[in-house]
């Protein structure tokens, strides 16, 4: 029942400063899924072009290994933002995270002068939802990804400035934030998309970054995107399936494929009635741990 189809966690997401070589450098030995090398926020505006130059030839230089690297620009209606984009096309990352992505055109002008620059195919967008339009269209933003001209493939929760924008607070439990979040996973869920969590500000709090990993994945989200690689441990743990969780789906999937079940819709497992989208919902589970699993093996094997 299982699937062959290419899997890629996205558990650990993280920021660095495009302006700071020394962190460029030590992201090619850090234990994260994803690397989002910044050259919006993190970056003062008198340093914006120098993070530009060392972002693309970091990029283009490689040596990231299993990272998925991520060239967040800066916005269209920026001095920075077309410069940025076309670095970023040329340097050639897996991705280019898009901030303040309020509309499907803001994400269809991008797409165009992607495909203009007949960049490759795998070369994805990202989308930062960050904006309180982009959270009353993220239906729309999602759908956006049926056209794969768009290269649309994830959404980034961006909850700082989410709050600057609406006024709501960051508390514990995010009470204020949670109907925008479900709204943006259901949306990225409806259209095949990835959904990373909003970064977690206190640095000091290791129980409250560990309890917002938690909810991140409660909601369904796949990842988190953190500021810190101190943050990673904790967060990898938090999105990775544990063990019992595999092996219970392993067993779940295996009933079904036994041929006198073939039929069935239902049918008890450990004395508990599960149906056959346990099944289907156990085989992602399978394969994120099977490419976690691999992942670690590689790393481990140098």
């Amino acid at each position: 029942m299982t699937t062959s189809a290419a899997i890629r966690p996205r558990r650990s997401v993280l920021y660095m400063p495009g302006s700071n070589a020394r962190a460029l450098e030590k992201a090619r030995s850090l234990d994260v899924d994803a690397l989002i090398l910044d050259l919006e926020d993190a970056v003062a505006p008198d340093a914006k072009d120098l993070a530009r130059q060392q972002v693309a030839e970091a990029v283009a230089a490689g040596g990231y290994g299993h990272r998925e690297v991520v060239i967040r620009v800066n916005g269209a209606g920026t001095p920075w933002g077309e410069a940025d984009l076309e670095a970023a096309i040329a340097a050639g990352p897996d991705a280019i995270l898009l901030p303040k992505v309020s509309t499907p055109a803001d994400l269809e002008r991008a797409a165009h002068k992607v495909n203009a620059a007949k960049a490759p195919a795998g070369l994805a967008l990202w989308a930062m939802m960050e904006t309180p339009l982009a959270m009353l269209n993220a239906r729309e933003i999602a759908a956006a990804a049926a056209n794969p001209e768009t290269r649309l493939a994830c959404f980034i929760m961006g909850t700082n400035d989410l709050a600057k924008e609406t006024r709501a607070r960051l508390v514990p439990g995010r009470a204020p934030m949670r109907p925008w979040l479900m709204a943006c996973v259901a949306a990225a869920r409806a259209h095949g998309l990835d959904i990373i969590d909003g970064v977690y500000n206190d640095l000091s709090d290791a129980d409250g970054f560990a309890a917002e990993c938690r909810e991140g994945a409660e909601m369904g989200m796949d990842g988190k995107t953190l500021i810190h690689p101190k943050q990673v441990e904790a967060c990898n743990a938090a999105f990775s399936p544990d063990a019992a969780e595999v092996a219970q789906a392993r067993k779940i999937i295996a009933e079904f494929e036994k041929p006198e079940n073939a039929s069935k819709g239902a049918l008890q497992v450990d004395g508990r009635m599960v149906e056959r989208l346990h099944a289907e919902m156990g085989e992602r589970v399978v394969r994120i741990a099977d490419a976690i699993a691999a992942r670690s093996a590689a790393a481990a094997a140098g």
